[in-house]
């Protein structure tokens, strides 16, 4: 099979689809890789590691044009529809829920859409987790960087001092990312509350911490008892495939300290945050009513060497799997490539994005 790797485009997107470990790999196997120029450089991987594993370095154009499965990290932007081809298949993150215009372009080209985000395993979302976990960990730091004063926040220490309290965080959500947020909450010293619909994974939660963080069932009166004391908000609420619910509305952001900081992890399936807008790593941060919101859509980039390796240790088994049976064979008859079927010949094949999108769910 011929497999190509693009270089991302997306703003101060520095991970890459493939290693060249990768690629040595699928070329054992006897696969054709192309690698676009430079698309390993931001993670660290030099044109000449990958010529070495086995890969031709080409151009953008005969890439996209000879590719039959392209893998990337992040969904195509506007400028590179033109160049995605009729029937071909593409395996990457897609979050399609909230772009309707990429879902389109996809449908009108009957494109085999699969998505990272969506492949199921044994109830886990496998090639999310990586990634959820780096953003996790991340969405404390970045939020208390933005707490200082000179950054716009309330000027209130993570971890307090002697004599004075430290900061309050309320953590929307306790999956991968919800769970990764609140080990380094308490890292950092923080107060830690953690606001989840199911009980079962709070009670996982506080064991896990040894009573350490404070636990509330997803009620309306409890948000906004929460958000009313917190000093920041960790939106981690996920719904796979589909629309993230909205959790905390404009008006709720009255009853919250001037200064206070969200950080929407779930921005890139909408947010649950109803004044979250995706931002990027260059200009990261708006305000609403006094609250500084930090919503960028692709938090884990800015770690890009550790987070490129984190999440191809994941994928290339999959890929290796559409790559011996078959992009066709491979969706109808391995069950976690097909629940990460997105679209297929011009129809929606998640339940989630069909009830997203309004749609009729088509099935292979």
């Amino acid at each position: 099979m011929i497999i190509g790797v693009p270089k991302e485009i997306k703003t101060h997107e520095y991970r890459v689809g493939m290693t060249p470990s990768g690629v040595e790999e699928l070329k054992r196997d006897g696969h054709r890789i192309l690698i676009e120029k430079s698309a390993g450089a931001g993670s660290g991987f030099s044109d000449g590691e990958y010529i070495k594993a086995g890969a031709e370095i080409v151009d953008i154009e005969k890439l996209f044009k000879e590719s039959e499965l392209v893998v990337k990290v992040k969904e195509p932007l506007p400028s590179e529809y033109d160049l995605l081809q009729n029937g071909q298949a593409i395996f990457t993150y897609l979050h399609l829920a909230p772009n309707p215009e990429l879902t389109g372009v996809l449908l009108e080209k009957k494109m085999i859409a699969i998505g990272y985000e969506t492949l199921e395993k044994d109830g886990t979302l496998p090639l999310l987790a990586p990634m959820s976990e780096i953003a996790g960990r991340m969405a404390p730091i970045m939020a208390s960087y933005y707490l200082q004063r000179i950054k716009g926040g309330s000027g209130i220490l993570p971890s307090g001092a002697v004599g004075v309290l430290p900061a309050r965080i309320l953590i929307l959500g306790a999956g991968v990312v919800g769970t990764n947020a609140a080990r380094t909450s308490l890292g950092l010293g923080m107060r830690v509350s953690v606001i989840n619909r199911g009980i079962e994974r709070l009670q996982y939660l506080d064991e896990l911490f040894d009573g350490k963080i404070d636990t509330f069932t997803s009620v309306y009166s409890n948000i906004r008892m929460e958000l009313s004391k917190a000093d920041v908000v960790i939106g981690a609420v996920l719904v796979p495939g589909a629309k993230t619910p909205v959790l905390v509305t404009e008006e709720m952001l009255g009853c919250m300290k001037k200064g206070s900081v969200i950080v929407d992890v779930s921005v890139d399936q909408g947010g649950c945050i109803e004044t979250s807008r995706p931002t990027t790593h260059d200009n990261p941060v708006y305000e609403v009513n006094g609250i500084i919101h930090y919503t960028v859509a692709n938090m884990p980039a800015a770690y890009p060497r550790t987070s490129t390796i984190a999440l191809t240790n994941r994928t290339l088994q999959y890929i290796e799997t559409l790559c011996s049976m078959g992009i066709e064979k491979a969706i109808r008859e391995d069950s976690e490539l097909k629940s990460a079927l997105n679209l297929y010949n011009g129809i929606v094949m998640h339940k989630g994005l069909a009830e997203s999108m309004g749609m009729t769910r088509g099935r292979i």
